[in-house]
C-alpha cells in the first residue's frame, strides 16, 4: 500500500460510499436521506449507540436523532437494545437486509391487500344493489356489471399478493429464489 494512503482513511472512504448509497435509496422505505445516512452510519457500528453518540457522529441535534431513530424503529431497521450497567437507551442497526425487507414490505403489502379487499367488498355490495334492482336503466345496470366484473378480476392480484407475502414470511420463497452467496456480484 502506498505510504501516502492511510488504511483508516480508505476504510472511512469505503464506508462513506455505502452510506451515501443507502441514504439515496432509503426513499424506498419512506424516509429522508438524512435518516438513511443515520442508518448507514449505525450499520457500520459494531456496538449499540446512544443518541448522544449518533448526534456526535452525524452533527445533528439530539431531538432530530430521536425522531430519526424512532422512524427507523417503525420500519424495523433499528432496534433498542439493553446493555447491563447503562442507563441510556442504546440502539443497533438491523444488519440482516432480508429480515428488514420481509418485515417492511410484507407489512406494506398486507396493508394494501386488506384495504383494497375491504373497499372492493363494500363497492361490490353497492354494485349488486344496482345490478339486482328492477327499476334501473339497462345502460346503468350494464355499467355496474362492468365495474363489478373489473373488481372481481382485481381480486386475483390481491390473492396473489397475499400468497406472496405468506411465502416471504414463511421463507418458502427462498426455495424458489435461493440466496446463493457465490452468485452475488461484488
Amino acid at each position: 500500500m502506498p505510504e501516502d494512503i492511510q488504511p483508516e482513511a480508505l476504510i472511512e472512504q469505503a464506508r462513506d460510499i455505502v452510506i451515501n448509497a443507502i441514504a439515496e435509496t432509503m426513499d424506498l422505505y419512506g424516509v429522508t436521506p438524512s435518516i438513511g445516512r443515520l442508518y448507514g452510519t449505525m450499520y457500520f457500528k459494531h456496538h449499540p449507540m446512544t443518541l448522544d453518540e449518533m448526534k456526535d457522529d452525524l452533527g445533528m441535534s439530539k431531538p432530530s436523532m430521536s425522531t430519526s431513530v424512532r422512524k427507523l424503529q417503525d420500519i424495523h431497521m433499528v432496534q433498542k437494545v439493553w446493555q447491563k450497567g447503562s442507563r441510556k437507551d442504546k440502539y443497533m442497526a438491523e444488519k440482516n437486509f432480508f429480515r428488514s425487507f420481509i418485515k417492511f414490505f410484507c407489512k406494506k403489502w398486507m396493508r394494501e391487500v386488506n384495504l383494497n379487499l375491504e373497499a372492493i367488498a363494500m363497492a361490490e355490495s353497492k354494485l349488486k344493489k344496482v345490478i339486482e334492482a328492477q327499476d334501473v336503466d339497462e345502460d346503468v345496470k350494464k355499467e355496474a356489471e362492468i365495474d363489478f366484473q373489473q373488481l372481481e378480476e382485481s381480486k386475483v392480484y390481491y390473492r396473489w399478493l397475499k400468497q406472496l407475502v405468506r411465502s416471504i414470511e414463511t421463507e418458502e420463497i427462498f426455495e424458489f429464489l435461493p440466496v446463493n452467496q457465490e452468485e452475488i456480484e461484488p
